[in-house]
């Protein structure tokens, strides 16, 4: 039996960029990063260091991201690893590991909107024209 996981919870590090097949099928890509924070056993010293991941959404879950998810938001992401390969003008081959999402999960409170854009505050209901209150656990995933 074989395994081919990857689960990750971090920030978007751009918006997601929306294509169309040729068949017609939507295609989502965008970057997350991770961060992890630990002790340095030495010093003594907090320390931390960044991972960046690429992420393709495809069909409905790319929609999904185009719509509802932007630089800064905070997300959990499900899928497996896929390693592409191409040879660049100059021919040399290059590589690029990527996390096809199969779940996504927002993780930001209601209300809050991505840092950058007014974190943590709630759109004032005077400055926008009415609309309908959309609630994340109603979206189809």
């Amino acid at each position: 039996m074989d395994l081919n996981k990857a689960q990750i919870i971090g920030n978007l590090t751009r918006d997601p960029e929306v294509r169309s097949t040729t068949s017609g099928q939507s295609v989502a890509s965008f970057g997350v990063a991770t961060n992890r924070v630990w002790k340095d056993k030495a010093s003594g010293e907090r320390k931390s260091s960044a991972e960046f991941h690429n992420i393709v959404a495809w069909g409905r879950l790319a929609e999904i991201c185009q719509q509802y998810i932007k630089k800064g938001s905070k997300v959990y992401i499900e899928g497996r690893l896929q390693t592409r390969s191409w040879e660049d003008p100059s021919g040399v081959k290059k590589y690029l590991t990527e996390i096809v999402a199969q779940n996504l999960i927002m993780l930001d409170k209601k209300g809050e909107s991505p840092s950058g854009t007014g974190a943590n505050q709630a759109p004032s209901k005077k400055s926008q024209p009415e609309e309908e209150e959309i609630n994340v656990d109603d979206i189809p995933f």
